[in-house]
């Protein structure tokens, strides 16, 4: 597994499939090319100073590394966004939420109803 560092990657995959939970959002797109699974992770000035920042980052690292890769399709980009409940979420529950926002992603995106 290897990290997204570049900002067009992060770019690409904020236009694919996202699911949302309390302590992050999940992007994932998949790529055409066979390289392996990249990871990415970011969290936005407005959820804290620097040190609280970082903090949420490295609680998301590490739920990546607790996951089975099983879990991820190969050949995809996924992207961790953190929003402030991720400091204070036990983590074990952080690792079920993002366990269930990857199987949420396996699903069929149901067509969306014009209101028309």
């Amino acid at each position: 597994m290897d990290r997204l560092r570049q900002r067009a990657d992060f770019l690409a995959v904020a236009n694919g499939a996202r699911v949302s939970s309390a302590a992050f959002a999940l992007q994932a797109r998949a790529r055409s090319d066979q390289g392996p699974i990249r990871v990415g992770f970011t969290v936005t000035k407005k959820n804290g100073n620097a040190p609280e920042r970082n903090r949420i980052r490295r609680r998301l690292r590490e739920l990546v590394k607790r996951l089975d890769v099983i879990s991820m399709r190969p050949h995809h980009d996924y992207v961790l966004v953190g929003r402030r409940e991720a400091l204070t979420r036990d983590f074990a529950v952080m690792l079920d939420d993002l366990r269930g926002a990857l199987k949420r992603l396996d699903r069929p995106a149901k067509p969306r109803r014009n209101p028309n």
